[in-house]
């Protein structure tokens, strides 16, 4: 398994070495057959046909004038795609967009992902075609050698963001303010849990790192997210889990140690409550067998 974005596409011939990339638009790799962890933000905008992706387990159907927005560590899986299927994509690294700016989590604070990390919507042809202009700008400014090229390309990306954002806020009427409603302290929380996932699950370990009580984390994270630290923690897990079953190497009691589980057992308990599937009948109906 291509447990990354960017070993996939080096895999199929695809530079990807940079802090950005933009595709020309046009079919250029088979897809992948297995799932794969995004290392980068990425756009991914249909702009003919249709493709169906299972996104962190969830299965989603992408058309013409659709487009998926996500942040590092979501789990992407290419199920089928029509024969005229075409994309336009955008992926940069974080640090590269970020330079000169103070703020770590301004990405996140434009309320660009409804789901926590990414964001599927289907947009009005018109603003597609807006966000096709900008790219196809970026496009051009990514290929010139100047001074400014890379500042220029970071207000590019901005702009697109910016112009994402807008359409997301008016797919999702409860968010009113996204600056405001989504708390610097939830990021933060959501930061350490995928740097500690795999050893620590306790609120308490992420409360003391954060400098503040459990039950005020609750509610912070509560407030921003609609979960529970728990939730996010089990989310995260869950994924961490689908990466691990990902790789046939891996017997399931490995995988259970891997994540820190007392035994084999609690988590298949684990992830059948919460994949709905015990991990060895997952691995049968992704063909993940050897």
């Amino acid at each position: 398994m291509y447990t990354s974005l960017k070993e996939t596409l080096n895999f199929y011939g695809v530079d990807c070495n940079h802090s950005y990339y933009i595709s020309t638009g046009k079919a250029l790799f088979k897809f992948p057959e297995k799932p794969f962890r995004m290392d980068f933000y990425a756009f991914c905008v249909c702009t003919t046909g249709s493709i169906t992706l299972e996104i962190d387990n969830n299965t989603y159907l992408i058309s013409e004038n659709s487009f998926l927005i996500s942040a590092p560590s979501t789990i992407v899986h290419f199920k089928k795609s029509s024969s005229n299927f075409k994309m336009k994509l955008l992926f940069f690294e974080k640090n590269f967009l970020l330079k000169n700016i103070s703020n770590p989590f301004i990405i996140e604070k434009t309320g660009l992902f409804y789901n926590g990390i990414y964001s599927i919507v289907k947009a009005p042809k018109e603003a597609v075609n807006n966000l096709l202009k900008l790219l196809h700008y970026l496009e051009l400014k990514s290929n010139a050698e100047g001074i400014f090229t890379d500042e220029i390309i970071r207000s590019i990306i901005f702009n697109i963001l910016l112009e994402i954002a807008e359409i997301t806020h008016q797919n999702t009427s409860d968010i009113t303010d996204p600056l405001n409603a989504i708390s610097t302290l939830y990021l933060k929380f959501r930061k350490l849990v995928q740097e500690h996932i795999l050893e620590q699950k306790s609120i308490q370990f992420y409360a003391n790192l954060l400098h503040v009580s459990n039950k005020y984390l609750i509610e912070i994270v509560k407030k921003s997210s609609g979960k529970t630290p728990h939730q996010i923690i089990d989310e995260m897990l869950l994924k961490e889990a689908f990466v691990f079953l990902g790789d046939t190497e891996l017997t399931i009691s490995q995988i259970a140690t891997r994540l820190h589980f007392n035994s084999t057992s609690a988590f298949g308990r684990f992830f059948k409550k919460h994949a709905s599937n015990s991990p060895s009948e997952y691995r049968r109906k992704q063909n993940l067998t050897r």
